[in-house]
């Protein structure tokens, strides 16, 4: 199995992830796994690699995410660890029906849509995603309206499997995104 370098990983985001907005999601889920690695005795590379890539055919292949990206990562002979999260992250969608085995598929779950509901308090409310309030994150996860594409039962989902309680895994995140610009 190999698995590439940060530089390795962030020229294939380059290379097949055009739009800003993706990149930046991408960013923001790999920072999260990279954290949430420490907490469950992860490999800090393969999870932040694993948040990076996770949605590497999305803008190419939208209605087939991520059997393209499952299909290239068996090629490139990535671990089987960091395919069943990506396969695992995509539950409900697409003919996906793979719940999260590991830890690190949890995590990818658990970070993936709530990113978005970051992301979009941050464009109404520019701070810094180190200064926001749990509690102002935890209402515009409860509100459906507030980025209402963002898949809710998908975040309870991996917050489920990965043992967090919501509320914790807020908190977990705003420390974690401190870093990100």
């Amino acid at each position: 199995m190999t698995l590439p370098s940060k530089a390795e990983a962030s020229g294939l985001l380059e290379k097949y992830v055009g739009d800003d907005y993706q990149r930046l999601h991408a960013l923001m889920v790999a920072t999260a796994m990279e954290g949430y690695s420490g907490a469950f005795g992860g490999d800090p590379h393969l999870w932040y690699v694993t948040g990076l890539l996770h949605d590497l055919d999305y803008e190419q292949f939208p209605d087939l995410h991520p059997a393209e990206s499952l299909r290239w990562f068996r090629d490139w002979n990535y671990p089987e660890e960091l395919t069943h999260a990506v396969e695992a992250h995509a539950y409900g969608y697409h003919g996906f029906a793979t719940l999260p085995k590991t830890k690190l598929a949890a995590a990818l779950l658990a970070c993936d849509e709530i990113s978005g509901i970051f992301y979009a308090y941050r464009r109404l409310n520019p701070v810094r995603y180190g200064d926001m309030k749990a509690g102002s994150i935890r209402k515009k996860v409860k509100d459906a309206a507030f980025a209402a594409k963002v898949d809710r039962r998908t975040i309870d989902l991996g917050c489920e499997h990965l043992g967090v309680p919501l509320d914790e895994h807020i908190a977990n995140l705003i420390r974690f995104f401190a870093t990100l610009p």
